[in-house]
């Protein structure tokens, strides 16, 4: 195992030395130009360790879009294009498991399930199959100098609301909730509102191979785990 640090890009040289094939994941740094920074740094040590190529995690439209979330999504894909490494793009939605997760024990409990996203459609998709499509991205033959704009099946809190009726055996109704949340999370519902989380396309079953977790599949691994601040889940 080598160490590589974002901000300490000898670090990286060292790591990424011999290596055929590399994968960039985004870095978790949320100030834009630190971010760009740092993706740039990890481009240059890549193509100064002789990379043969990159597969870099991005984020949907970044191709088109260069503000707020796909601001450094957008100068990363640019550095890489103005590398010469070659490369394949994998564009990700936001995560299933951030809208998913958070509510739905409490939601059974009170049989109400809000939210203000207006019923519009919503196409994350789950860390694992990003991962599993990103390593089969990785590995296998004819991706190379692609991009793939990853999203996931479809859905909706009032559908949510359904399958956790149908699954507990008691009634969770859904409620269009007024008002925006404070903060990110206010943005992020203003963006399903307008439909901007609508948009499919079928890159990420056909690199996978099958179908991404379907919202079934995800309530039932979440509603497996016990819920947050029970005895069990201390």
């Amino acid at each position: 195992m080598r160490r590589g640090d974002y901000d300490a890009p000898d670090t990286l040289r060292t790591a990424f030395r011999d290596a055929d094939r590399l994968l960039l994941i985004s870095s978790p740094e949320l100030d834009p130009v630190r971010r760009i920074r740092q993706h740039r740094s990890a481009i240059e040590a890549a193509r100064d360790a002789g990379v043969g190529a990159v597969v870099y995690t991005s984020f949907l439209d970044a191709d088109v879009q260069a503000e707020g979330v796909t601001e450094a999504h957008h100068a990363t894909e640019r550095a890489l294009r103005a590398s010469g490494l070659p490369h394949t793009l994998v564009r990700h939605p936001f995560y299933s498991e951030a809208f998913l997760n958070p509510g739905l024990h409490a939601a059974i409990l009170s049989g109400v399930l809000d939210d203000a996203t207006g019923g519009r459609g919503i196409n994350t998709a789950f860390r694992s199959d990003l991962a599993e499509a990103a390593a089969r991205v990785l590995t296998e033959a004819d991706h190379l100098g692609r991009a793939y704009d990853f999203t996931g099946t479809l859905w909706s809190y009032p559908q949510l609301a359904q399958v956790l009726t149908r699954m507990c055996g008691t009634t969770v109704v859904h409620r269009a909730r007024d008002g925006a949340s404070p903060g990110a999370q206010g943005w992020l519902e203003e963006q399903v509102r307008g439909g901007a989380l609508e948009r499919q396309t079928d890159d990420l079953p056909r690199v996978l191979g099958r179908l991404p977790t379907t919202l079934d599949e995800a309530v039932t691994k979440i509603l497996a785990r016990p819920a947050p601040g029970s005895d069990v889940a201390k």
